[in-house]
């Protein structure tokens, strides 16, 4: 059997594109030559399976009063349930839970991750070896995203929120004896809503994974 990588997320593993002149097929979603889990899928060969699992709005634990099913919490169970058995899974999570209507610091956010890591872990998907599972931070958000077409929906405090996530989830993450990647300087982030990756974006953060994966399957 090939070793299953389910992806987790939110709009940057769904692929959402804020500038569609900035996707080959001009449209708002990254298709399956630019989305990072399918890059990483070629990356990596006929050995892995990579799973997506992103959606638009997702939060760790936070209930949305705009859009129902939201928080990975609510979905994690039969999500790793119907890719089971799971080699890793990859949890990108952070940049919703920081919207002004969910009033959480950076800690909360934190706290967070660490819920949703008891939960994942405690789930029967992992075979016969123990949980192993890749969290990233995701690349700040850039402060002038306030000003921008999601900003007000976002709220003005993401940015400076967002700026402080990894520092926080880190040792949150490190604790659970999980790997931690701040993803920072490796994802570039587009210049229209400075919220969701580039193309570049994609295949960068593809590349850095491909390179890390293998040592941790």
């Amino acid at each position: 059997m090939k070793k299953h990588i389910v992806c987790l997320g939110d709009s940057n593993t769904h692929g959402s594109c804020a500038d569609p002149k900035d996707s080959a097929d001009g449209t708002r979603r990254f298709n399956e030559e630019e989305r990072w889990p399918c890059r990483l899928q070629k990356l990596l060969g006929d050995d892995y399976l990579v799973l997506e699992e992103g959606m638009s709005g997702r939060t760790m634990v936070s209930t949305d009063p705009l859009t129902e099913g939201i928080p990975a919490l609510d979905v994690i169970y039969p999500i790793l349930m119907t890719h089971e058995p799971v080699d890793l899974l990859i949890i990108m999570l952070g940049t919703n839970d920081t919207k002004d209507r969910f009033g959480l610091s950076p800690a909360c956010i934190a706290a967070g991750m660490d819920r949703l890591l008891n939960k994942a872990k405690a789930i029967p998907c992992w075979g016969t070896h123990a949980p192993n599972i890749l969290v990233i931070c995701p690349p700040h958000i850039g402060k002038e995203m306030a000003d921008g077409p999601i900003g007000p929906i976002m709220g003005v405090h993401c940015a400076e929120k967002s700026a402080q996530l990894a520092v926080c989830m880190e040792p949150v993450v490190k604790a659970q004896g999980f790997a931690f990647l701040d993803a920072e300087g490796i994802a570039e982030i587009n210049q229209i809503d400075y919220t969701h990756l580039t193309r570049k974006g994609h295949a960068d953060l593809a590349s850095h994974l491909a390179q890390i994966i293998p040592t941790l399957i």
